[in-house]
């Protein structure tokens, strides 16, 4: 026990400390009551048409409460850690994790937490990489202007950013999240010059989202520019996200959103450096993860972009035959978000170019350039008739906008 106060200022002090328990919130839910995004909702949570689920009732919530699980605005694994009083005795006397050092340090461990969030999932409007399609494309031949290098140098900052403010807050979710976006974006950067650093990062990535467990001082030297030569022997603590230590505070879904992304990843970087076979392996291993999962856009993206990378595999291999038939699945996904109820049209048409251009880049190098030409043709032709349908759609917004905005200082005269 600690020493009793004497004076009234130190009374006043321990007064300020206690919790009263009647303001707190309640507890969170169990673990295995958060579902995440795999629970569907009975009306749509977010404006747009996307957001059906094929064959059912149901909406998919656009991955918000994944991302409500990766991120933990509301600290639930800490409190159940904790216990409820304590944490919000720490959360008070301001002794939880967060950055007390450099530009962040005046901000709260929620308000930290956010600009982690916005580190990690935000796209600026000119991204390269914006959009559903996790396709396997290599971007770098040496022929890329400064500005395109400044911006791609800038998102790879970010990433490395990301990573040392997931491991400042001790965000194990966040962190394996980080590495897998640092692989993306070294793949992006560097191309095949960076796929051996890229491919240990989403290595990494998988430790942490498995059983076993992870040190953390061996992944903080990805956050840094040049990484040391490690010159100590590992020290693997802190436990993976699927242990069972863990799955106590967090439900197994946060393991399975990790690997999902991880895996992605890794089968890229494998895809990199010419390991065809072990980048399908990679690919595959993500299907069972996606079982249970809603056939909404958002995860048929997903299932459509492990089948076009598997298809391109077969290709560089020389494969042509076995390439297609990875193709004709994922066509079949974008088909069926055009042609069932609640499909979306807009992904649909876009799943179908995808694959369209994929399947000419591998017809070419089958040698069939006249189906290849005309192949592609068609996905140029749809690109224009989109980019147009685009513009005019845009263009009636701006008028509609114009006119409501005309209309109000009318309506008000008449009110008076």
């Amino acid at each position: 026990m600690g020493k009793k106060a004497r004076n009234a200022a130190g009374l006043a002090k321990a007064a300020g400390r206690k919790i009263d328990k009647s303001q707190l919130p309640p507890p969170p839910v169990p673990p295995e009551e958060e579902l995440g995004s795999a629970k569907i909702l009975d009306e749509p949570a977010l404006p747009g048409s996307g957001f059906k689920v094929l064959d059912s009732d149901g909406y998919d919530d656009g991955g918000v409460a994944d991302l409500s699980l990766l991120i933990d605005l509301e600290d639930s694994v800490q409190r159940r850690r904790r216990g409820h009083n304590e944490y919000f005795s720490a959360l008070k006397a301001d002794l939880l994790p967060r950055a007390v050092k450099g530009p962040m340090a005046k901000m709260t461990r929620r308000e930290q937490k956010v600009s982690l969030a916005q580190l990690l999932f935000s796209e600026d409007d000119d991204c390269e990489d914006k959009g559903p399609s996790e396709v396997y494309v290599e971007q770098v031949d040496g022929e890329e202007d400064a500005a395109t290098m400044k911006h791609r140098a800038e998102r790879l900052s970010q990433a490395r950013a990301a990573l040392r403010l997931s491991l400042l807050l001790r965000e194990a979710a966040c962190t394996s999240l980080s590495l897998s976006e640092l692989c993306k974006r070294k793949l992006t950067y560097s191309g095949k010059a960076g796929a051996v650093d890229a491919l240990r990062c989403a290595d990494k990535a998988l430790e942490i989202a498995g059983s076993g467990f992870w040190d953390q001082d061996d992944i903080a030297q990805e956050a840094e520019d040049e990484r040391a030569d490690s010159k100590y022997e590992k020290n693997a603590t802190s436990p993976g996200l699927a242990s069972p230590t863990t799955l106590k505070l967090l439900p197994i879904r946060v393991s399975h959103l990790c690997q999902r992304s991880a895996l992605l990843q890794r089968g890229n970087a494998l895809a990199a450096v010419n390991k065809e076979e072990e980048a399908r392996e990679s690919y595959t291993s993500v299907f069972p993860l996606l079982e249970d999962e809603p056939r909404c856009a958002r995860v048929d993206w997903e299932r459509h972009s492990l089948r076009v990378n598997i298809g391109n595999t077969h290709s560089r291999e020389g494969n042509y035959a076995l390439a297609n038939e990875q193709y004709k699945i994922a066509e079949q996904l974008g088909i069926e978000h055009n042609e069932k109820d609640g499909g979306s049209g807009k992904d649909g048409k876009s799943m179908i170019s995808c694959v369209k251009r994929a399947r000419s880049f591998a017809l070419r190098r089958a040698g069939q350039n006249d189906e290849a030409r005309t192949l592609m043709k068609e996905v140029l032709a749809q690109q224009i008739a989109d980019n147009l349908e685009a513009e005019k759609k845009k263009e009636e917004e701006a008028a509609k906008a114009k006119a409501d905005a005309e209309a109000v200082p009318a309506i008000e005269a008449e009110l008076k």
